[in-house]
């Protein structure tokens, strides 16, 4: 058994058959098995309502699975959310935006975990609170109220939170909902960085064309987990079209509608009403990755 020192090291998250199911007799995920490690990029990709959301929940320790289990780094996630290891960033949905409250002060809830009973901030804890800040380019927002922040800015001041928690498990809660492009890029760079500090991220997402540019590794789940593994073998169109079953929407291009000769070439573009993803040929299994070029052509 290992101590409590290492939840330090390198995470390394494990989902063991677990299944949830609620008082009122709904199984929300069945069976659900999984493993990521740190400097991992992981995206968690299903339709509304196929146990994202649980997932997410019990992994914070919000719920129990009634099958199973759920640890970090070989202990329990109740061990782990006592050493703030593991941060939340929500959906910006699901926060009341009228509560009179600093952007400083949002981030500084990330701290409340590190301070004593009566949570004073220290001159470390401002220290942090105004790092974090810095490095979602929100500095100088530090004293406006959240709720005149716009979507963009209210995700990176969440970033932040969870940044200045200093926990190594990221959770992201469709991130990319709300944003412009510009937003979006400044989102993925962070988590990259983050990614090679030795985070561990897990970003639920319906952005499908975006998976591919930054994801590491791909979960897809219906209720259970249907595929896991790296995005390139694993982010495929059959595997989209298993997971979202007749939800998803295809639009497929080829010869004249593509070129102005014979070419056989032909691509299909499959989209939840978010961004689509593109899959070229008959044989390639994930969207080519966009240039440096391509991106500053969209800002």
């Amino acid at each position: 058994m290992k101590n409590a020192s290492s939840l330090f090291e390198k995470p390394h998250l494990l989902v063991d058959n677990a299944t949830v199911t609620y008082n009122n007799g709904h199984t929300a995920i069945y069976d659900t098995s999984f493993d990521i490690t740190g400097g991992t990029i992981c995206a968690l990709v299903g339709m509304n309502g196929s146990g994202k959301s649980t997932l997410f929940k019990t992994i914070m320790g919000l719920v129990t699975p009634s099958q199973g289990k759920v640890t970090l780094n070989e202990q329990s996630i109740k061990t782990a959310l006592k050493k703030n290891i593991i941060a939340y960033v929500p959906q910006t949905e699901d926060v009341d935006w009228n509560f009179p409250v600093l952007v400083s002060d949002v981030v500084m809830m990330g701290r409340y975990g590190k301070m004593g009973f009566l949570r004073r901030p220290s001159k470390l804890d401002h220290q942090i609170v105004n790092r974090s800040l810095e490095r979602v380019g929100l500095i100088e927002l530090r004293d406006r109220q959240i709720g005149e922040l716009s979507g963009g800015q209210k995700k990176r001041a969440f970033l932040a939170r969870a940044l200045a928690q200093e926990g190594k498990v990221l959770l992201l809660d469709e991130p990319f909902t709300g944003v412009d492009v510009k937003t979006e890029n400044a989102i993925i760079d962070l988590l990259r960085d983050l990614r090679d500090e030795g985070h561990l991220i897990l970003v639920s997402t319906h952005n499908l064309g975006s998976v591919p540019e930054f994801c590491d590794h791909v979960i897809l789940i219906n209720r259970t987990v249907l595929a896991s593994g790296p995005t390139e073998t694993t982010f495929t169109q059959k595997n989209l079209e298993t997971t979202f079953g007749g939800v998803l929407r295809h639009i497929n291009l080829s010869g004249p509608e593509l070129h102005d000769d014979d070419d056989p070439r032909s691509l299909t573009v499959i989209t939840d009403d978010e961004r689509a993803a593109v899959f070229y040929g008959h044989d390639n299994h994930v969207p080519p990755r966009q240039s440096q070029k391509q991106k500053d052509e969209q800002l």
